[in-house]
């Protein structure tokens, strides 16, 4: 059987969950669908290439997400955080997703229609303000669940607490990772609103 673009994209999302970035190899992947490496370069010319369909597949339901539907016909800036939120969910459902996604933004090859839908709604400098603090926030959330995972925290330690607040995310003095994330989307969206008043 021959395999499709489609199915090259779905085979590297499956190692990456479970492998990680790190060892997202072509070869890896290329091993995950029964073919040769060179296979692969049918359906996509290099890695950075598998990387940003990667990214495109792991946000592709976030316009269209709940949150987001609950949110439309809202003024823009409720209808931003709820791009935001629901882009936050996308991120963390895959393991290393928010880095992935984020190298892809970072070379213009991925969430393009989030970063445009945003850009409508509060303008290119809130756009881009809004992913970066979503993407970092979301790949500190990864880096401390997966030093949870390998047992590298010891519990109660440091400024992160435990997990007990938020499963998706380390706890703080001020509530849950989620509730964090929404705060920070909070304070971006209240300085958007001042500047346009």
């Amino acid at each position: 059987m021959r395999n499709s673009r489609a199915d090259v994209v779905a085979a590297a999302l499956r190692v990456l969950d479970e492998h990680g970035l790190e060892n997202c190899s072509m070869r890896r992947v290329a091993s995950e669908i029964g073919v040769q490496v060179s296979a692969l370069y049918h359906h996509v010319p290099n890695k950075q290439s598998l990387l940003a369909l990667m990214a495109d597949e792991i946000v592709a339901g976030v316009l269209h997400s709940a949150t987001v539907r609950a949110a439309a016909g809202s003024d823009p800036l409720p209808m931003a955080r709820a791009i935001c939120l629901a882009l936050r969910d996308a991120l963390l459902a895959v393991r290393d997703g928010a880095d992935v996604v984020a190298t892809a933004s970072a070379f213009h090859t991925g969430t393009i229609a989030i970063e445009q839908r945003l850009t409508e709604l509060v303008g290119p400098d809130g756009a881009r303000t809004l992913l970066l603090f979503s993407f970092g926030h979301a790949q500190s959330t990864q880096t401390y669940l997966q030093a949870a995972e390998f047992g590298a925290l010891i519990a109660g330690a440091g400024a992160a607490g435990s997990l007990e607040a938020d499963p998706a995310g380390p706890a703080s003095g001020r509530g849950s990772v989620a509730e964090s994330f929404a705060r920070g989307i909070d304070i971006i969206l209240t300085g958007i609103g001042a500047e346009r008043s």
